[in-house]
């Protein structure tokens, strides 16, 4: 096992900044998750690390190794990419121990390598196939055994799973997690699905425009956001971030917010009277007996079984979702409803999107 550092590393394309002056310590034997929207630098920053792309500023250290300008193949990493690569006229086993005869191995050690990653990955009875005759799933546990049979320092992924159905993914992160804590590998995973990032990391990395938003354990970011993005981000389905405006009342504040108002005591600073600022509040928390009620329109009704979530409209316009309970599920389409605002589990967001409280 090995940790990984980034020292302001920054990666410029001609006059545009796709990674910016990033910091981050990734420690031996930890799951780390970049998660982000399309064109955050996630995959930039991943390809950074394992030497495809060119760092414009920073370094990239590997346990006690700078490793800026070295070559990929110096680098000690395994990657596994969105498309598996494997080669169709090849066997299963022949895929896995390719990487190690092109370093040379004798057969028997090459073998032996395979057939025990095999059996880590449940591919034992599948070793004589080529990749026509194997499912999606079973070829994205091929590449990634490809990528195990090399012992690397660190394995990277790169959004392995985008190709895969729905259910095949469900499938795959677990196995992926199962992974992780039988290899107590290093691995830095990228993802634009947030469910595979709370699924997957010790920590996440939430990145935007390049730039580092916050770092943390996934129910960290869950519960504290750092700002108003990540509070959105995190989450499925995401945080409600309503508009609303600020007055003081007594030593707390009074938010008004479309069709009411709810009392907050903030624990940080207070905002101006009148200042604009938005009430962030989970779908969970929008349905808690006894808060403030807030009258919406019903939108649509998504019924998951045991939970149920509705789509709205409060007065002015804005969209929100609450986890109801079967008897709210029950609501037509164009029905006015009323939620229950806990106002004691809000958080507050001043108009830039940073965290007030």
């Amino acid at each position: 096992m090995t940790n990984l550092t980034l020292r302001g590393v920054t990666k410029r394309f001609g006059a545009t900044e796709a990674v910016s002056n990033v910091d981050l310590e990734i420690l031996a034997g930890e799951m780390v998750v970049f998660v982000g929207p399309s064109g955050c630098g996630k995959s930039t920053l991943l390809r950074m690390i394992a030497g495809l792309e060119p760092v414009s500023e920073g370094r990239i250290e590997i346990g006690d190794r700078d490793v800026t300008q070295a070559e990929p193949v110096e680098r000690g990493l395994a990657m596994v990419f969105q498309s598996y690569a494997l080669y169709p006229h090849m066997t299963v086993a022949e895929n896995m121990g390719f990487p190690l005869e092109m370093q040379g191995l004798s057969k028997e050690e090459i073998a032996g390598r395979v057939r025990a990653t095999a059996q880590t990955l449940q591919l034992q009875d599948h070793l004589d196939r080529k990749p026509r005759a194997l499912s999606g799933g079973q070829r994205q546990r091929v590449a990634i055994g490809r990528a195990i049979v090399r012992n690397p320092v660190a394995f990277l992924f790169d959004e392995p799973l985008s190709n895969l159905d729905a259910e095949l993914r469900v499938q795959m992160r677990l196995e992926i997690a199962r992974l992780h804590r039988d290899l107590k590998a290093t691995m830095i995973y990228v993802t634009h699905d947030q469910v595979e990032a709370m699924t997957l990391a010790d920590r996440i990395v939430v990145l935007r425009g390049g730039r580092i938003e916050q770092v943390g354990a996934p129910l960290e970011l869950y519960d504290n956001p750092a700002n108003a993005f990540v509070a959105g981000f995190i989450g499925s389905p995401r945080m409600n971030l309503i508009p609303a405006t600020s007055w003081r009342d007594g030593d707390g504040l009074r938010i008004v917010v479309p069709g009411g108002e709810v009392r907050f005591r903030p624990a940080g600073t207070m905002p101006p009277d009148g200042a604009a600022v938005q009430l962030g509040l989970r779908p969970e928390q929008m349905a808690v007996a006894g808060g403030v009620p807030l009258p919406a329109i019903c939108d649509t009704i998504e019924r998951l079984g045991a939970v149920s979530y509705l789509y709205a409209r409060l007065a002015d316009g804005t969209a929100v979702t609450a986890q109801v309970d079967h008897a709210l599920a029950a609501a037509s389409i164009g029905a006015q409803v009323s939620f229950a605002l806990d106002a004691s589990r809000a958080l507050l967001f001043d108009a830039s999107g940073r965290r007030i409280a």
